[in-house]
């Protein structure tokens, strides 16, 4: 297979969360372990730091990436999901796995992934657990899918492990409280392996101090411990908690000599860490006069943040482009957004994406506004040739909206 039938092998034949939802969650890692097994476990030969968390990963991720590689450091990095190309999940130095290394990959390993069924994600986690073990990184940024307990991921030994904060995301899955998400963010936690929390509330503590000393594990709590501040070319409001997280997790670090980084590698790495690791969607100008920001926050703690900031800009007209999953708890996030907006409705073009039709319907409940759309693309259009100089276009609701536009 080319790359390009084996994208379309992997879309279409097998599980995958963002195209399915519910459908292609797996409830053990069981076949994580036996594709780990099959591939010689190259998990066992990576250094890692593995992040998980409801909001913040992937900034998290990228800012640690960048700030290894001013360091002088091999850094492989592996997020999800991608905006425009799958091999955005899995990088070194920020440049993507070659599209020959994935159609290798897959060509080798087919039948075994057909005979043993395995999920989009498992298969993922293999590929990049193998490349990074065959590019010889000194270390890696593992990004957990969900949850934690029972995400592929969660077969490394890391050198620290990260969560950023719980909100309420992927319900169905991880569960309705705070503590039960916790719970399962904290399976990440190893035996005497140090942990890193971004933010917490009452409730989500007491299950990670819970879970740390049933492990034997350091436990740090960023927003407690970090005072400074460096800047950062990510501008969103919700970067102060990621930066906090990234400088404690830098910290332990050092102290317990697990890797050498200087505070200039910190500097530099905050500042270039989109042209170090290309990132997107975070907080993104894609134009002005009028301004066009767009941003992937998608659930109600990350919503509330970006919804906050947008009311410090300055503007005569707020335009928004918005559509949504079909899992969305529209309830809880759709009661967040202005009301003195224009609205763009559109679907996503995924199978989880929500009709606009329905998305309208919901939204005038609570007083949103504005016109339906075919496509994300004509939503955005009609936003530009609709607003005025001195106007504001906002695109978000999902990745997958974002992912379309830029």
């Amino acid at each position: 297979m080319n790359y390009k039938e084996t994208l379309d092998w992997m879309f279409n034949k097998l599980p995958l969360y963002q195209m399915q939802g519910a459908s292609a969650y797996r409830k053990d890692i069981t076949n994580t372990v036996l594709l780990a097994n099959h591939l010689g476990n190259p998990e066992n030969h990576l250094k890692c730091i593995h992040v998980a968390g409801t909001n913040g990963k992937g900034s998290i991720s990228h800012l640690l990436a960048s700030v290894l590689q001013e360091a002088g450091y091999k850094v492989g990095l592996y997020t999800s999901p991608h905006l425009k190309d799958y091999r955005e999940r899995i990088t070194i130095n920020g440049k993507p796995i070659s599209e020959k290394y994935v159609c290798d990959f897959f060509n080798k390993n087919k039948s075994f992934f057909e005979a043993n069924e395995l999920s989009f994600f498992e298969m993922s986690v293999g590929l990049a657990f193998e490349y990074f073990v065959n590019e010889k990184t000194d270390i890696n940024i593992i990004e957990v899918g969900m949850g934690g307990r029972l995400d592929s991921t969660n077969i490394i030994t890391p050198l620290i492990s990260v969560i950023t904060n719980i909100g309420l995301d992927h319900t169905q899955f991880l569960g309705t409280t705070l503590e039960a998400i916790a719970f399962e963010k904290a399976g990440i936690i190893k035996s005497n392996i140090p942990v890193v929390i971004g933010e917490y509330v009452a409730a989500t503590r007491a299950v990670f101090l819970d879970k740390a000393a049933a492990t034997s594990s350091e436990i740090y709590f960023a927003s407690d411990l970090v005072q400074e501040d460096y800047p950062s070319a990510l501008l969103g409001d919700y970067q102060i908690h990621n930066k906090k997280t990234v400088l404690q997790t830098i910290k332990v670090l050092q102290e317990k000599q697990l890797l050498t980084i200087s505070n200039n590698d910190i500097k530099k790495g905050f500042l270039n860490v989109i042209k170090n690791t290309n990132l997107q969607g975070r907080w993104q100008q894609l134009g002005e006069n009028p301004k066009v920001i767009c941003d992937t926050a998608h659930n109600a703690h990350g919503l509330s943040i970006v919804l906050n900031q947008l009311k410090k800009e300055q503007f005569e007209q707020l335009h928004i482009v918005l559509g949504v999953v079909n899992d969305k708890d529209l309830e809880e996030i759709l009661p967040l957004f202005p009301k003195n907006a224009i609205y763009y409705f559109c679907k996503p073009n995924i199978p989880r994406g929500l009709d606009a039709a329905i998305l309208s319907i919901k939204a005038t409940e609570f007083n949103l506004v504005g016109e339906i759309y075919n496509s994300v693309s004509n939503a955005y259009q009609s936003a530009i040739k609709n607003a005025s100089p001195k106007d504001l276009i906002y695109i978000g609701g999902s990745t997958f909206v974002v992912s379309e536009i830029l």
